[in-house]
């Protein structure tokens, strides 16, 4: 079907990776110039850069001076002494304890001609407040996690497909310190396409694997917010969900209220800390790891294992033998030597060949990740472009020559069409 975009419409596929461009454009093909209208408009949040300094939120001062300006800096000083001792911070001068902040982040202000109330932030340097708080030192983090936060409320789930007060917690959320490895999307774009709140409940570790490489994570968490307006005007109360992985595992839970919904934000950023608490905890007691069932196709066998399994079916060729020599009253037969055992000749040489499958729905590319993947000699496979109701693409590792590889996979049952260093196979 022929498509017509209009040259008005910014057109910005070379931007995005090539299993993102395949996705993108099968949707094209399905829906023609209606699909725009889900990457057009102003959505997405870039998240804030992460530093490993020590941040603290929520200081409320309410202070007079001899005027607005200086209101305004007994306001900053109290602001930091209040933070300091909130970390736990020796007593210290304020001549010193200027020297340990750098910066000052304003929540809300309210300026009088003698008088300043306001709700801030205080950011400390770590690698000077590290020492006289007893720590700063070096500790593990995780593996990358790609951050999917889902909103639920008024009975909609949402992600990135509009500006959320949820997203814009995770996106202004201090990561640095955090012993998570937190991957935080921006949420424009293609990025909208893919990350939704129905992706949360897929389980196909193809699909996954494909949207895990365009963001460079190793797993996935989903923080979900349900919130509920008690009343127009009134309290809202959330509830928290801890989620991880492409099986959505709960790893925790917990319960907020706000006031009105001037306090919404407030309390989604107290959420957003509760959560990392939640994650910390799992990943201290190992509950948050990356799931083995994804990227099968980068695990390879140690030598060790590899040497127990060729002494197993060697120790099965030897059983076999021993079972014949037994058997005096049996026609004698022609003695064939054994079969290689595989592992034991010397390895063929691994070549790259690019193969082209025919991919009519979700199914079909599952089952022929599977199958290619069975193929006797292939050692790796990769997903270069995903296209659902056209063609997508396979990069295979296979120790062998193409022709070699064309027959391995007829006799899995393909139809295959050999060309100049690539295949196409169907069905």
């Amino acid at each position: 079907m022929a498509i017509s975009i209009p040259p008005s419409l910014p057109l910005r596929l070379p931007a995005l990776r090539p299993a993102a461009a395949a996705l993108l454009l099968a949707g094209m093909a399905a829906g023609g110039a209606a699909l725009w209208a889900q990457v057009a408009g102003d959505r997405g949040i870039r998240p804030v850069a992460a530093t490993t300094d020590i941040e603290v939120r929520g200081i409320q001062v309410n202070v007079t001076g001899d005027n607005a300006e200086a209101a305004r800096r007994a306001g900053w000083a109290e602001a930091q002494r209040l933070a300091w001792a909130k970390i736990g911070g020796p007593k210290l001068p304020d001549s010193q304890l200027d020297g340990l902040v750098t910066a000052i982040i304003v929540g809300q202000e309210q300026l009088g001609p003698r008088r300043y109330i306001a709700t801030l932030g205080v950011v400390f340097d770590r690698a000077r407040a590290g020492g006289l708080l007893g720590g700063g030192g070096a500790r593990a983090r995780s593996a990358p996690m790609l951050v999917l936060p889902v909103l639920v409320t008024g009975g909609t789930e949402t992600v990135f497909e509009v500006r959320n007060p949820w997203q814009r917690a995770w996106a202004e959320f201090q990561t640095g310190a955090s012993a998570v490895d937190y991957v935080r999307p921006t949420g424009s774009g293609w990025e909208s396409l893919l990350l939704t709140a129905g992706q949360a409940n897929r389980r196909s570790r193809a699909w996954w694997n494909a949207i895990l490489d365009q963001f460079g994570a190793a797993d996935v968490i989903t923080p979900v917010a349900q919130l509920t307006h008690v009343y127009p005007g009134g309290p809202v109360e959330g509830r928290f969900t801890a989620r991880h992985g492409p099986d959505n595992l709960v790893l925790g839970s917990f319960t907020l209220r706000a006031a009105n919904s001037e306090q919404l934000p407030a309390m989604l950023a107290q959420a957003v800390e509760r959560f990392d608490q939640l994650y910390t905890q799992a990943l201290a007691s190992g509950q948050l790891r990356p799931d083995p069932t994804l990227s099968l196709e980068e695990i390879d066998l140690s030598p060790e294992v590899r040497a127990l399994i060729d002494a197993a079916r060697q120790a099965e060729v030897d059983e076999a033998a021993r079972i014949a020599a037994e058997q005096p009253l049996a026609p004698p037969t022609p003695v064939t030597p054994p079969s290689p055992v595989p592992g034991t000749e010397p390895a063929a040489p691994v070549a790259s060949f690019t193969v082209q499958v025919t991919t009519p729905d979700p199914a079909s590319i599952d089952a022929a990740l599977g199958s290619v993947r069975g193929t006797p000699g292939v050692r790796q496979v990769t997903t270069p472009s995903i296209a659902i109701g056209g063609t997508s693409v396979l990069q295979v590792g296979y120790a062998g020559d193409l022709a070699a590889l064309a027959a391995a996979l007829r006799a899995r049952g393909w139809t295959v069409t050999q060309g100049s260093n690539a295949l196409a196979i169907t069905r």
